[in-house]
């Protein structure tokens, strides 16, 4: 993967970013192994924190990274890398599931949360940042919204046919083991596409830029380093910031699935979400947005497909996770969103208008979760959907050809 070097931070503010994330999270590794039980609302914080710290130094390296792979495991680690806490909390979810049925709501809680959330919020965020980064700064690019470069189309086809399957789900009353096939197969039906198309010279900015610039072995043993670091706080902070949300809502007197379903993505996607508005601010909103939906359909299809596994190995049935009432309105609710995303970005391009639009449904359902108002806004959804994919019925046979794993794509 070609990757070019942008702005740089000196050696000394390298180390005092990585040292203050290392720190942040060096209390919740320490509590883990010393076996401590926080109180509730304590232990959400500690262990959420050292969540967003890993999530700093995963990108940090997966960034790195990219400059000595070859680019098909250098996007098949990205594509993992970019939510890999956000697999880490719902996996442990899932896995909790298998012995106590408790968690199995909490699950589907974290990954309908974590995927609204994308869409409904940071899709939104980067137009508007990237729309005041022309007006106001002087950027170049699109007043009023913004626009993708063609190759995004294979991350918007291979999101339409997730969705489209996604409908399948909760006709079946379970997340099942072929649910994991189908979506695991899409996954690595898309990573073989982008892995045959060419994409322009991707910047790398701050931290990243400058350990990138170091010679060959530091630069190698320092990305090791780093993804070690991040793995250790991960499998030291996922589990107990799992129990610190569902004890702090019972001590707190919230529903538990909202907690788990709104703060535990925002903790591991927050980081994310700001390097892709920075990009947007920097003038490339076309890489933010193209960041974001990749971590979309990352969760759209690999995750999903990891929790009927995890539910296995955690002593759950093979059949996979029944769904009960709620988790069946969520699950409609996100695949109705995800299909308007998708009907928006037909054209390559969302406008301010259609970024309004996305954030006003998501504020009506978040501020009134009720089921009433769940099912009337998953049917908004469909229907705006179905009216826009209407009208860009003729950018849909590119959208289509953009699948194909086979050959180059066309820019």
């Amino acid at each position: 993967m070609r990757v070019g070097l942008d702005v740089t931070v000196s050696a000394r503010g390298v180390a005092t970013r990585v040292g203050l994330a290392v720190l942040a999270a060096l209390p919740a590794v320490v509590m883990r192994l010393a076996g401590v039980h926080l109180p509730a609302i304590a232990g959400m914080a500690v262990f959420g924190v050292a969540v967003l710290s890993a999530v700093a130094l995963l990108m940090w390296a997966s960034e790195v990274a990219r400059v000595d792979l070859p680019g098909s495991l250098a996007l098949a680690l990205l594509a993992l890398v970019a939510v890999l806490p956000e697999y880490a909390i719902d996996i442990y979810f899932a896995f909790a599931a298998g012995s106590d049925p408790e968690f199995a709501a909490f699950a589907l809680a974290n990954m309908t949360g974590a995927n609204r959330l994308l869409i409904g919020v940071a899709w939104p965020l980067l137009v508007f940042a990237a729309i005041w980064a022309v007006r106001r700064r002087g950027q170049s690019g699109d007043r009023n919204g913004v626009s993708l470069s063609a190759h995004r189309r294979t991350e918007t086809i291979y999101l339409l046919m997730a969705t489209v399957y996604a409908l399948v789900i909760p006709l079946t009353g379970r997340l099942a083991w072929y649910d994991s096939i189908v979506l695991g197969a899409l996954f690595a039906l898309y990573l073989s596409r982008i892995g045959r198309t060419e994409h322009a010279e991707e910047a790398l900015v701050g931290v990243a830029a400058t350990l990138a610039r170091a010679p060959k072995r530091r630069r190698r043993l320092t990305v090791a380093a780093l993804f070690g670091t991040a793995a250790v706080v991960i499998l030291s902070a996922a589990e107990p910031f799992g129990k610190s949300l569902v004890e702090a809502g019972t001590a707190l007197g919230i529903d538990e699935f909202l907690l788990v379903q709104w703060l535990a993505p925002v903790a591991s996607e927050a980081p994310e979400v700001i390097v892709a508005i920075a990009f947007a601010l920097r003038g490339r909103a076309d890489d933010g947005l193209g960041a974001l939906l990749a971590a979309k359909l990352n969760q759209w299809t690999l995750l999903i497909a990891c929790l009927p596994i995890a539910f296995y190995l955690g002593g759950g049935e093979f059949a996979g996770l029944a769904l009960d009432a709620r988790q069946t309105e969520e699950l409609y609710l996100t695949t109705a969103q995800t299909l308007l995303g998708v009907a928006v970005l037909a054209d390559l391009r969302i406008s301010r208008i259609e970024a309004a639009l996305l954030f006003l449904l998501f504020a009506v359902q978040f501020a009134v979760p009720t089921q009433a108002v769940r099912y009337g806004v998953a049917f908004a959804y469909a229907v705006l959907a179905g009216i826009l994919l209407a009208r860009h019925r003729r950018e849909l046979p590119a959208l289509v050809r953009a699948s194909w794993p086979t050959g180059r794509a066309r820019s």
